[in-house]
């Protein structure tokens, strides 16, 4: 198969899981048990992806392995990355009281000797539905040129009824390109409104704003360019033990830059995603609710 025609998932399944109580990446949501990412691997391979790459923690690597590799052999090719605390990161950045991963542009970037292809980023934690994942594959197969994508969904479509989250609030120019996306870490609904409670003081957010839910779609040639912003943010950040390198830095930097354009195409109607303990039943019962329809087989694999 030519590298045309070869998509990659990667699969960012290292993070903490703190506000959840538990690590929700392998906890199971579907009538049988099925994980979240179960869904995200299904969808993904009917959508034509051929290689599946999953970023995880040392400690829970051998855990994952033993769920999703009997699940995919035959179907994908498979790797599995490590993110730990000091991967590509040099010694004179190294914090020996940091305990929190740097984020998810570092993760992206700890996959850059595995993924020579187009490939799409999402978290194992996020239900995107298959619309989603159709429409990152049908991008690159028509696409010619060396554009980026993010998957957009709507901001109002993606808050938690139990506490406030973080979510990527994006902007775009006319013509459906990327313009800016900002990290907002404490998004909840208030009164009616959306509110992102900042340093500053309250931002009421429009309920419509294409919301990055961390489904980004790139070019290999992002990696070279994450490794040199990586660098840049750990020379100015690293004093700081939770500060964290977000794929949305990247984005913005390259399109504030000009060295890339992000197209912002639609992820359907279709998400719900795990921040709280209290997320957990309402998630099940959502996938039910698509099992139910025929959207998906009662057992996936």
């Amino acid at each position: 198969m030519s590298t045309k025609n070869k998509l990659t998932l990667l699969v960012l399944a290292a993070g903490m899981g703190s506000r959840y109580g538990g690590i929700k990446q392998i906890d199971g949501f579907g009538p049988n048990g099925e994980t979240i990412m179960d869904y995200s691997l299904f969808d993904a391979i009917r959508s034509g992806f051929t290689k599946v790459v999953f970023i995880v923690r040392e400690e829970i690597k051998e855990t994952v392995k033993e769920i999703f590799l009997p699940k995919l052999k035959g179907k994908v090719e498979v790797d599995f990355v490590v993110q730990a605390l000091d991967t590509l990161v040099p010694k004179e950045y190294q914090n020996p009281e940091r305990q929190k991963p740097w984020g998810t542009g570092h993760a992206m970037l700890c996959a850059k000797d595995a993924i020579h292809e187009p490939f799409a980023v999402i978290n194992a934690d996020d239900f995107y539905g298959q619309e989603a994942f159709q429409n990152v594959a049908g991008f690159f197969r028509s696409s010619n040129n060396t554009d980026h994508t993010l998957v957009g969904y709507t901001l109002k479509n993606v808050l938690s009824d139990f506490g406030s989250v973080s979510r990527g609030v994006g902007e775009e120019d006319v013509n459906g390109y990327l313009t800016s996306v900002v990290e907002r870490t404490n998004v909840a609904r208030v009164d009616g409104k959306i509110i992102a409670k900042e340093k500053d003081g309250d931002v009421e957010l429009n309920p419509e704003a294409k919301t990055s839910m961390n489904f980004w779609g790139f070019h290999p040639s992002i990696f070279p360019a994450t490794e040199r912003m990586f660098h840049k943010f750990l020379k100015e950040n690293s004093a700081n033990i939770k500060s964290e390198f977000f794929i949305p830095l990247i984005a913005n930097e390259l399109v504030k830059t000009g060295e890339g354009k992000i197209k912002v195409i639609s992820g359907g109607s279709t998400w719900f995603g795990v921040t709280y303990k209290e997320d957990k039943e309402a998630v099940s019962q959502k996938i039910r609710d698509l099992v139910n329809k025929g959207e998906y087989p009662p057992k996936l694999w």
